[in-house]
């Protein structure tokens, strides 16, 4: 629940260590390094990329020399030093210019392929002064769905060719890393837009085919946390009646966006600016209401330190700010090791809706997190929340997130029969720990 898109920044001296530090502090397992390219404290256009990574694709795939793998080298270096894990996408990052260069069909698939087995070659079994790293996932280009023109008559995005040609650049891929490294790697994608786009063709394509897909990916941009969940059962659902029972399912790409059109800038100020509260409640909630969905692992876009979609780091300052501490709180339950169960009451499933997930370690210490979002701005009232703690707990810490604390640790209310009561506003979180 508690991956993302993109890494730390390097430290540069004893006295400039960028966010290195903070980032390490929250334990993320796994970063899709989706877009790093766009990111010019990664690398910028010279790394993670099929066309940063191999520049002229008219060169000898099976030459060494024919890579530039300096960048993504240090890059994912630095990502592996803070301890997490990189979850290496194979393609291209979205272009959204007029002209397109990377997100073209490859003139020869079974070149493309094998530069991807090349990839995985240097940072798995050392090839071109590599590393014998083992990473786990690889992720087969990123929103093929996203190849329909604009308005403005510019080729999609992220694919310019057509659905046939993804299918058989997929087909082709994956067989070959299959051929190549077996069982050793896990194989996947597409990273959709959604969890159903081309559900009548991808799925039923790879099944026709027998294909590999050890996972499958798919995005989620919202602004109702319940429609989340719906949507990894659905994905769960689609996967499973299309004979894909053990096929993980990765959300690689999720925030809070109440629209990508007239509510844009809005959903900028909930990530970075005025309304960063609201973007923390939101991630939050969505933390726990996946711990309880058949989902595998959820990425949250975006943890690079530039654009209106990072909620973790000031890009400036590279300073935590309100988005960073969910995440900071679930290390802090997964640190605990054991889920247990936590009961919300029923008048508080409904809007401004309340989300709990609980854990606790062997030796009894027990941590809860609670978190109230909205995306009504009618609702701008307190409320009293009561947490009622199993019998035996000697004392209670609460950190509270909201519009004006920051991860503030904040006394407990004592409430009737023992409760404690946690003053909560319409776009808040809390971490409780009890002893």
């Amino acid at each position: 629940m508690n991956a993302v898109n993109n890494g730390p920044t390097k430290p540069r001296s004893d006295q400039t260590k960028g966010n290195f530090d903070e980032y390490a502090a929250l334990k993320i397992p796994y970063a899709r390094i989706h877009d790093a390219s766009h990111c010019s404290t990664y690398g910028g256009p010279h790394c993670v990329d099929i066309s940063a990574v191999f520049p002229n694709f008219d060169a000898d795939e099976n030459d060494p020399r024919s890579y530039d793998f300096a960048l993504t080298d240090e890059y994912l270096s630095t990502m592996r030093a803070a301890g997490t894990e990189p979850y290496y996408r194979l393609g291209q990052s979205i272009e959204h210019w007029i002209k397109k260069y990377g997100v073209n069909p490859p003139k020869d698939f079974g070149k493309w392929a094998r530069i991807c087995e090349h990839v995985v070659r240097h940072y798995n079994e050392g090839w071109a002064d590599g590393f014998r790293w083992n990473l786990k996932y690889w992720e087969i280009w990123c929103e093929p769905d996203g190849n329909k023109p604009a308005k403005d008559g510019r080729l999609g995005p992220t694919w310019t060719g057509t659905n046939e040609q993804f299918l058989e650049l997929y087909k082709v891929t994956s067989r070959h890393l299959r051929a190549c490294f077996g069982d050793t790697i896990r194989i996947g994608g597409p990273g959709f837009c959604w969890w159903g786009a081309w559900k009548d063709q991808f799925l039923p394509y790879c099944a026709a085919n027998g294909l590999p897909l050890d996972f499958y990916s798919w995005h989620c941009y919202f602004r109702d946390v319940a429609k989340v969940a719906e949507a990894a059962r659905n994905a769960r659902k689609l996967l499973d009646d299309n004979g894909f029972t053990k096929t993980e399912s990765h959300m690689n790409e999720w925030n809070y966006v109440r629209s990508w059109s007239e509510g844009w800038v809005y959903s900028l100020e909930c990530e970075m600016g005025r309304l960063s509260e609201k973007g923390a409640a939101a991630e939050a909630a969505v933390m726990i209401a996946c711990q309880d969905a058949p989902v595998d692992m959820i990425m949250f876009y975006d943890a690079r330190v530039i654009g209106g979609m990072n909620n973790l780091f000031d890009t400036h300052t590279l300073r935590p700010m309100r988005g960073y501490h969910p995440f900071l709180a679930w290390r802090r339950l997964a640190d605990l090791g054991t889920q247990v169960k936590a009961t919300v009451d029923a008048k508080d499933l409904k809007a401004p809706q309340l989300y709990a997930c609980a854990a606790r370690n062997k030796a009894g210490k027990l941590a809860l997190l609670v978190a109230r979002f909205t995306d009504d701005n009618n609702v701008v009232e307190t409320r009293r929340v009561n947490i009622v703690a199993p019998r035996g707990c000697a004392s209670a810490r609460c950190h509270l997130t909201d519009a004006v604390r920051f991860y503030t640790e904040t006394p407990l209310v004592p409430g009737p029969n023992g409760t404690g009561i946690v003053k909560m506003e319409p776009n808040s979180f809390a971490f409780i720990e009890f002893d």
